[in-house]
């Protein structure tokens, strides 16, 4: 099967890699906060799948701290502030989109991303998440849901399923519940 990319579309070895970070956010119970992709965010990366589940995730502004970042993000998708950083992923992950990506997804400019993904502890209450839109940033998620870190690989898109992987062996260790 040949894919065609759209005229003008770089070779995917060619394009960079889009800087960002993540994070994986456990409650006191021990357990990992996940949003629904709107399907706005999610169709151009669904590859026929259902609704998409991920972590709270974005880019790095122009010399901007990766933790900073992670903050930012952090407050931007999901409304939570009360939250404190527990570990932080020792290496920058990557992932690569699919061919049938490249040129489409990611504003079609990043042939996958590099993150550096960070673990927090959200001490605050569960009312204090807000996935609506807010100062000047679009919704990205229309559900959230805690859940077990083992079950994050399953729930993400295929292509970052060895990200996920990852993630939920290094940061296993804080999926426990604390006072």
């Amino acid at each position: 099967m040949t894919i065609e990319r759209p005229i003008g579309v770089s070779e995917p070895l060619e394009l960079p890699y889009r800087v960002g970070v993540g994070i994986v956010l456990f409650d006191r119970r021990g357990l990992v906060w996940t949003g629904r992709r709107l399907p706005k965010w999610a169709g151009n990366g669904m590859l026929g799948q259902g609704h998409i589940w991920q972590l709270p995730q974005g880019g790095l502004l122009p010399a901007e701290d990766p933790l900073e970042a992670a903050y930012r993000e952090l407050e931007e998708e999901t409304g939570i502030r009360s939250a404190e950083l527990i570990a932080e992923l020792n290496a920058w992950t990557t992932y690569d989109l699919p061919a049938e990506l490249i040129g489409v997804a990611l504003k079609g400019r990043y042939r996958g991303q590099r993150q550096r993904w960070f673990a927090m502890r959200f001490y605050g209450d569960d009312s204090e998440i807000d996935i609506g839109p807010r100062n000047g940033c679009k919704a990205e998620f229309d559900r959230w849901k805690w859940r077990p870190v083992d079950e994050l690989a399953e729930l993400v898109i295929p292509y970052k399923r060895a990200v996920y992987e990852e993630l939920s062996r290094v940061f296993s260790p804080y999926a426990r519940p604390v006072e």
